[in-house]
Order: C-alpha cells, then sequence, then structure tokens
C-alpha cells in the first residue's frame, strides 16, 4: 500500500482527519482534505469495525471525489459489513460497469457473495482477483478464502487443490496447512490428514493445536497410543487448553484406561467449566469400572444439564439392566430411542434388553430396526440371529440369511453366518466349500466362524481349513 515514510505522514495527520470528521457529523466545517488522507481515513474506521462511521466518510469522500472508484468500494464494504448486502453489490457492479475491475473490486464482490451464501459466484470472483492481484502475499490469502468456499460446497477436492497452490506460495502457512488436513478429515483420509500434520510439527513443533489436530487425526484411526502422545505434548506447551483433555478422555476409553479417562473428563471441566457429555462419558467409564452407583450420578449430573441428551438415558438404562432392573431400564432407552430415533445402537441396546426379559416379538422387532438403519453391524446381526434360533427353523434362518444384502445391506459376517446356517442343516459339504471361500478371502477373519459356533473346533474340516 504506502512505503514507510507515507504511513508516518498518514498517522501524524490521522487524528487531525478524525477530529474534523467527528466534527463534520455534529455540522462542523470539514475543509479539505486530499483523497489519500480521506481513504486513509476510511480504512481506519473499516479496521476498528466503525461501519456506519465507515460509511459515512466514504459518502463524504465520494461528493468530493466522485469519479474516484475506490470510495464507492469503500462505501461497499461497509455496507456489507452492517448487513446492507444487494445494496453494497449494486453500487459494485455499477464501478465494473464504468471501469476495468480491479483485484479490491473483485475480493469485495466475492466476500459478499460468500455472505450471501452463493458460494459459486463467490468462487468465481475470488478467481477473478487471483488473476489481477500482483503480489504474492495477497494471493496467499486469496487462496485460502477460495478454498473455504469450495468446503462450504462440500468440494473437498476442489478445496485441496487449491491449498495446494497456496502452499507452493508460502509453504509455512499454518491456516492453509489446517484447512488441508481438514478437507483430508472429511474425505476420511487420516492418514494423509496425519502426515501434514506432521510435516507441520517440523517446523513449528511448539504449535499445540498442531499437537490437538495430529492426536484427533490418530484417534480416528483408532490408533490411541499415538493420539495419546499427541494430546501430552499439547498439554506440555498449553496446560490450560480444555478441548485437548476432553479428546484424551476419549482416546483413553478406546484402550479402556478408564481411570484415566475420568480424570482427563475431570480436567476439561476444572478448565471450561462442566459439560453434558463429559459427565455422560464419565458415567460410561464408571460403568465399565462396574461402579454402577457412581455412573448413575454422572448420567444424572449430565441430564441435569442437558435433559435432551439421548446418551445420557442410554447409560441410566443399561445402569437398570445391570442392576437387574431390566424392565426399568427398557423404558429409559426407550426414551433414548424417542430422542434420537435414527440411532442403531440404541435400537440393538433394546433389542438385548426385549431378549432378556424374553420379550421375544419386541426383540425381533428392534433387532430388525437396528439392522435396517446400520446393516453393517455385525453384533447386532449375530445377535438377531442367535435369537431367531431359539424361535424359528434353521431353514428360514438360512433363507433370511441369504436375502440379507437384497433386503437391508452388506454386512461382513453374512457368509460366515450361512457357513453354520449350512452345517446346522446337514449340508455339509455346502458348508465347507464356502468356509474355503472365507479362508481364501481373508484367514483371521475365517477364524471367527468358531465364536459363532464353538463346536467347530471339534470339527477337522474347519480346522484343517484353518491352520494352512
Amino acid at each position: 500500500m504506502f512505503d514507510s515514510e507515507e504511513d508516518d505522514f498518514f498517522d501524524a495527520n490521522l487524528n487531525e482527519d478524525i477530529a474534523n470528521f467527528e466534527n463534520y457529523l455534529k455540522g462542523g466545517a470539514m475543509g479539505f482534505v486530499d483523497s489519500d488522507r480521506l481513504e486513509f481515513l476510511i480504512d481506519h474506521y473499516l479496521m476498528n469495525s466503525q461501519y456506519s462511521k465507515a460509511n459515512q466518510a466514504a459518502d463524504y469522500a465520494r461528493d468530493q471525489f466522485p469519479y474516484y472508484s475506490v470510495f464507492t468500494i469503500r462505501k461497499a464494504q461497509a455496507m456489507s459489513a452492517i448487513g446492507q448486502l444487494k445494496e453494497a453489490l449494486n453500487l459494485l457492479n455499477a464501478v465494473e460497469k464504468m471501469e476495468f475491475g480491479s483485484a479490491e473490486l473483485m475480493l469485495t464482490k466475492a466476500s459478499i457473495f460468500s455472505q450471501l451464501r452463493d458460494h459459486k459466484q463467490a468462487i468465481k470472483y475470488f478467481n477473478e482477483a487471483l488473476r489481477l492481484v500482483e503480489g504474492e502475499e495477497d494471493r496467499d490469502e486469496i487462496y485460502l478464502d477460495l478454498a473455504m468456499e469450495y468446503q462450504a460446497l462440500r468440494d473437498f477436492n476442489g478445496a485441496l487443490k487449491v491449498l495446494e497452490e497456496a502452499i507452493k506460495i508460502n509453504p509455512s502457512n499454518e491456516g492453509a496447512i489446517y484447512e488441508i488436513a481438514y478437507c483430508y478429515d472429511q474425505l476420511g483420509n487420516f492418514e494423509q490428514a496425519i502426515k501434514c500434520y506432521s510435516d507441520f510439527i517440523d517446523e513449528n513443533p511448539y504449535s499445540f493445536t498442531a499437537w490437538y489436530n495430529l492426536g484427533n487425526a490418530y484417534s480416528k484411526l483408532e490408533d490411541y497410543e499415538k493420539a495419546i502422545d499427541a494430546y501430552g505434548y499439547c498439554i506440555v506447551i498449553n496446560e490450560d487448553f480444555g478441548p485437548v483433555y476432553f479428546n484424551l478422555g476419549n482416546a483413553y476409553m478406546g484402550q479402556d484406561d478408564f481411570q484415566q479417562a475420568i480424570d482427563a473428563f475431570q480436567k476439561c471441566m476444572d478448565l471450561d467449566g462442566e459439560d453434558p457429555m463429559a459427565f455422560c462419558y464419565m458415567g460410561e467409564c464408571f460403568e465399565q469400572l462396574g461402579d454402577l452407583d457412581s455412573a448413575e450420578f454422572y448420567y444424572r449430573r449430565s441430564l441435569d444439564l442437558a435433559p435432551l441428551l439421548p446418551d445420557a438415558w442410554l447409560g441410566l438404562g443399561i445402569v437398570e439392566d445391570l442392576k437387574g432392573n431390566t424392565r426399568e431400564g427398557i423404558t429409559l432407552i426407550t426414551k433414548a430411542s424417542e430422542l434420537d430415533p435414527d440411532n442403531s445402537g440404541i435400537f440393538h441396546v433394546l433389542a438385548g434388553a426385549y431378549e432378556k426379559v424374553e420379550q421375544i416379538e419386541e426383540a425381533a422387532y428392534y433387532f430388525d430396526k437396528s439392522l435396517k438403519l446400520d446393516s453393517t453391524d455385525e453384533d447386532c446381526l449375530r445377535g438377531f440371529v442367535q435369537l431367531l434360533s431359539k424361535v424359528e427353523p434353521d431353514t428360514e434362518i438360512l433363507s433370511f440369511l441369504q436375502n440379507f444384502q437384497a433386503e437391508y445391506g452388506a454386512n461382513d459376517s453374512i457368509d460366515l453366518l450361512i457357513v453354520n446356517q449350512l452345517w446346522r442343516l446337514g449340508r455339509k459339504e455346502e458348508a465347507v466349500s464356502l468356509f474355503r471361500l472365507c479362508v481364501e478371502k481373508n484367514l483371521e477373519y475365517a477364524k471367527e466362524i468358531f465364536e459363532i459356533n464353538s463346536d467347530l473346533r471339534q470339527v477337522s474340516e474347519f480346522i484343517h481349513l484353518t491352520e494352512q
């Protein structure tokens, strides 16, 4: 913009210009001020979020210099900041018709379209700005803004292409690196997200947010040991960063280290205040430790803060079931299902509770409902088949399994469950033949046949195939 001598000049006159202009707003005389000083005055108001004064100053400047388009652009910027978006666009369109577009004009239009959530138009004008802008530093920031528009359209691959350009210009652009990792995260490519964060940490080892996000990426891969290490470095750098303790607690839960998880959730709340999900997870930890009274206490503390939290109602229901009050538990679990009707896991738990009180028809209904929401749940399908084996003939169960994918969707347990049903029906050659295909596909997974039917551990054909 200006060199240092010019900056000093404008700084020296700014207070005088502010005083004169604010006196003018009260009815006083402004006197002559040249265009550069007026632009500096408007910029001062914009940078200090004094948008009404920026708008008024732009109006004054337009009166004094009607053919100087920068003042119309500044007025549009001030108007957009106070929500007058369409009016601001009309001003900019008028400028664009009178002269060739500038980078600043295109950026202002892009920003307004972004505020209007017209992301395709925003992308168009950010690209126009890139074509017109000269400085590499400015291009760096524009790329980041452009990437955010692609993300708003959930076009994460498009965003990645833009962010890669930003990194070429400025390899240390922290914002771009985070956005790259976010895009990979949204695309489910956590390994690449880990690489991005790790590369950044190599250059910026004291960035606690980078360590935090690295831990989150490892958590999503269920590599909890590395996640805990990353969270630990985050804490060393900034021990007062509350969110890291919440995610650390989840990582400890992933390792079944429930006491350390409880300590982490408590630390999170010590820093950031009481949190219903933290209380809920503490309840789950105490439930896993067998301390049902404490589990109930924390689930109820969670509901005190968030009465409609389905996870806490589910936890309370499970605690009642574990205490031997299964029918009371069913009432609470049903409440959870009403609050979260698309959660297949809740219906799975509800099915198990009804089976426990020997209400088979209700149990079958909820197994079916759970699988319709998530056909991939192997534990649910195996539980359903085990329930059906109590009331249905093996031929009906085999037919159910053979038609499962067409009616529900994919489930990795299907072939092994069919193997078991064929064996139970005495169709041993078919069972062994299908099991051989399972072994060829995935030997370790095929060994789960012995969990489905432990009697097969004594059958030589199955033993022979799994010992190859």
